[in-house]
């Protein structure tokens, strides 16, 4: 843990998974500096901890969303911090090697099924356990959709049926949470500008075979809505919002 946060009734209290690099460090800073108290996890310390070292009221957890026990642990001292979770941004997944679909290796598959698909729910239920106790009751859900939630990009079959798969997650959630005030919506990002995106410069494959270059735009502009979503009321939900680069085929993928 780094830079404990100094809670305040007044202050809402987020939590990012995946907060470590790229959207989720964007997403924890934006959330940071609208007076948020916040709570970054992932795998790897280091990098934790250099986003929790570069705003005030960031604390950082190790956390994998794979596991079920870390995930009871980190929600568990968040109550226990805060006495309540008002975000859960679940932002935490992973991509997966552009393959042909005979090339890919069940451990592939299984690794992207339990962390973009389980450790979403896992995270997802959690948040939503300490909501609906929590008074008053009620809070957002915000997943990571992708824009592979609509359609595929070629030899990306893991990635894109976990990401699909989390587009029913967040229908549930939704359904279920309007009775208790949460809200869950997703946001299907397009090529936001991370460690993750940066191959695209130099081609990246295309729907009819062909290799091209793709356009990206400033991730910070994907933290902004983050806090923009997490303003709103909680009589009002945005169920999908799609952010991409304008220039990017996706709307002719297929």
């Amino acid at each position: 843990m780094s830079n404990p946060s100094t809670s305040s009734a007044d202050r809402p209290v987020a939590l990012i998974t995946g907060g470590g690099s790229g959207l989720g460090r964007e997403i924890a800073l934006a959330l940071a500096a609208a007076d948020f108290d916040v709570t970054v996890t992932g795998r790897t310390r280091s990098t934790l901890e250099a986003t929790a070292g570069s705003a005030d009221r960031i604390t950082a957890r190790v956390m994998d969303v794979r596991d079920a026990a870390a995930v009871h642990d980190v929600f568990a001292a968040v109550e226990s911090d805060h006495g309540r979770l008002d975000l859960l941004v679940n932002n935490a997944g992973v991509s997966v090697r552009a393959v042909p679909v005979e090339e890919v290796a069940e451990a592939e598959w299984r690794d992207a099924v339990d962390t973009n698909l389980t450790g979403m729910f896992l995270c997802a239920q959690a948040a939503y356990a300490l909501m609906k106790r929590q008074q008053p009751q009620g809070g957002r859900i915000i997943n990571n959709g992708s824009v592979s939630a609509q359609v595929p990009r070629p030899y990306a079959i893991g990635y894109t049926a976990t990401k699909h798969a989390v587009s029913g997650l967040t229908k549930a959630l939704a359904l279920e949470g309007r009775a208790h005030r949460i809200a869950c919506g997703q946001i299907d990002i397009g090529n936001a500008a991370t460690d993750m995106t940066a191959k695209m410069a130099g081609g990246v494959p295309q729907a009819d075979g062909t290799v091209a270059a793709e356009p990206t735009f400033d991730a910070r502009l994907v933290a902004e809505a983050v806090v923009h979503l997490a303003r709103l009321p909680l009589d009002v939900n945005v169920p999908f919002m799609t952010m991409m680069a304008n220039g990017m085929p996706l709307l002719g993928r297929g």
